[in-house]
């Protein structure tokens, strides 16, 4: 007989094997690591050319941090009690495939111990105080869902996600590949860092019941389902708004017209999680939020590039 679990696991067609190591990572929120790191490297191309080693150092290392995040996530959120074989959103590989928790959390360390060793690489090519901002950005990675309060579980998780993920990581980004940092990225890097910032408000919104059974006080839940989704909403459009400020004053260049191609995802965000009360019937919508940012990501990376090279 098919229990609660095989149900959910079938929903989410969630399948054994590798799957199981890849769900861990979750692949979906990735994007929040990739997007800053193109971003930054393609800015500072039409500044001063990159170092392409760098680059994917600086590449790697973010998205090892970023995976090792969702692995303390995967374990605390177990510890904490909060995930069970129902739970959707996660990766499962604790509670539904019966993987140890001390491997999860070794796993995370390990891939904090390889960003080390290529942080001390980058510093090497660019300058140690990149050590200093590393070793921040990778406490608070932790600090996100570890330690005595996690940021993940009060009213400001989107802000550090978004500041550190999006403004820090594309400013650091930058500046190993010029030496150098200045407002311009800066203010290039705000709508990159309110989509990520959004990923991470709509995995609050589809957890929205169950995180607040289980003490949580995440904006969606203070701001309420309606509210949360009306919000979210308004997140995209400041994006994008603030997108067309960039162009308008000559920040970003008349190419990046093409990022508005993830306004149509974005629309599809919003109008998948109105009126859906299921953490399954919303997951859809929280997958997209991801593209989103990819696509936006990806498209103002390319229209540096081409800028560039024109």
């Amino acid at each position: 007989m098919a229990t609660d679990k095989d149900h959910i696991k079938k929903a989410l067609n969630e399948r054994d094997g590798f799957q199981v190591w890849w769900r861990l990572l979750r692949p979906h929120t990735l994007t929040a690591s990739f997007v800053p790191v193109f971003v930054g490297t393609m800015v500072a191309l039409n500044t001063d050319g990159i170092n392409i080693l760098v680059f994917l150092a600086m590449l790697i290392a973010s998205m090892l941090i970023q995976s090792a995040t969702n692995m303390f996530n995967e374990y605390y959120d177990y510890v904490r009690g909060l995930d069970s074989e129902e739970s959707v959103g996660i990766g499962g590989t604790i509670v539904r495939d019966g993987i140890p928790p001390k491997t999860v959390l070794r796993l995370a360390l390990i891939f904090y111990g390889i960003a080390l060793l290529l942080g001390i690489y980058i510093c090497i090519e660019s300058s140690w105080w990149i050590a200093v901002i590393g070793l921040v950005c990778m406490l608070f990675g932790y600090l996100y869902t570890g330690g005595p309060l996690p940021i993940a579980t009060t009213p400001f998780g989107e802000v550090f996600s978004g500041f550190f993920m999006g403004t820090v990581i594309i400013g650091i980004s930058y500046y190993i590949q010029t030496g150098t940092l200045n407002s311009i990225v800066i203010f290039i890097s705000i709508p990159v860092a309110v989509l990520i910032g959004c990923i991470m408000f709509s995995n609050n919104l589809r957890d929205l019941d169950g995180d607040e059974k289980g003490g949580r006080k995440t904006l969606a839940i203070l701001l309420g389902r309606k509210n949360a989704v009306r919000f979210l909403g308004v997140l995209f459009f400041i994006a994008f708004y603030f997108t067309a400020y960039l162009i308008i004053v000559g920040f970003l260049p008349l190419y990046s017209l093409i990022t508005f191609i993830a306004v149509i995802p974005a629309i599809k965000v919003v109008k998948g999680f109105k009126g859906k009360t299921e953490p399954l019937e919303m997951m859809p919508a929280m997958v997209l939020t991801g593209k989103t940012n990819s696509i936006y990501g990806f498209l103002l990376g390319i229209s540096l590039l081409i800028n560039y090279f024109i």
